[in-house]
């Protein structure tokens, strides 16, 4: 007979009752959800509905007050970042932060040497994802454009090999052929990584999405698998 965790597996990234506050301001309320691995979670919503925090508090960059965040059925959510990035996080934050005073080398050299990669082909498997990358091997970061220091910021967080890669917003900013080439990494990752992406541009989320997660003033107010998202309901919590 089967066990009951062959028949359920452990989510990839299980989410539970997590609170955060800034001071006496509470950003995220009760907040859960789970991601199956290798799927797309869309994390969906307004400028300030606690989109980023919630990204924050799972890699640990900043506290949650309370609630439980299970990696592979392993609870994380008491681990300082660094370990969280070890066992597999890896985020791609808003603005990139790249390192600009570094070459796109040099930077990705930096992300798989934390995690002992440099010399396993980590990096050549991220570059392939964006070949464009290999005719600027030895410019500074902070002399790309926006695009390019977006695919290097993916391409870097992909250097360290993550079972899941948080993406904040990575077409904010971008030109459509940059778009649509990270769209394509994106979908070509599925199966392998799972990945939240928080997006404000929903026609790209939805075409990657396998599943979503709405939330407004800090709550979890719509989630579902793709097939029951309703465009008209999630539109009117995104829409300014």
């Amino acid at each position: 007979m089967s066990s009951p965790s062959a028949i359920h597996p452990p989510a990839a990234l299980d989410v539970s009752g997590l609170d955060q506050h800034y001071g006496s301001a509470q950003v995220l309320r009760n907040v859960g959800f789970s991601v199956t691995p290798g799927a797309c979670l869309a994390v969906l919503g307004r400028n300030g509905a606690g989109k980023t925090t919630l990204l924050r508090c799972l890699t640990g960059l900043i506290p949650a007050t309370r609630g439980t965040i299970r990696l592979d059925g392993a609870e994380i959510a008491r681990l300082p970042s660094d370990r969280r990035a070890r066992s597999g996080l890896a985020i791609v934050p808003q603005g990139r932060e790249i390192f600009a005073d570094l070459s796109v080398a040099e930077n990705l050299r930096v992300a798989a040497r934390a995690h002992g990669l440099e010399r396993s082909g980590a990096i050549e498997e991220a570059v392939a994802l964006f070949p464009a990358l290999r005719d600027l091997w030895h410019r500074p970061g902070g002399n790309l454009s926006g695009g390019q220091q977006q695919q290097l910021a993916i391409a870097r967080a992909l250097a360290t090999r993550p079972r899941i890669l948080l993406l904040d917003e990575p077409t904010e900013g971008i030109q459509p052929s940059i778009v649509s080439a990270i769209e394509a990494v994106i979908e070509g990752l599925k199966g392998r990584i799972t990945v939240l992406l928080v997006e404000q541009y929903l026609d790209f989320a939805i075409r990657l999405a396998d599943a979503f997660v709405v939330l407004a003033r800090g709550s979890v107010v719509e989630q579902g698998s793709a097939e029951d998202l309703n465009h008209e309901a999630v539109s009117r919590h995104i829409a300014v």
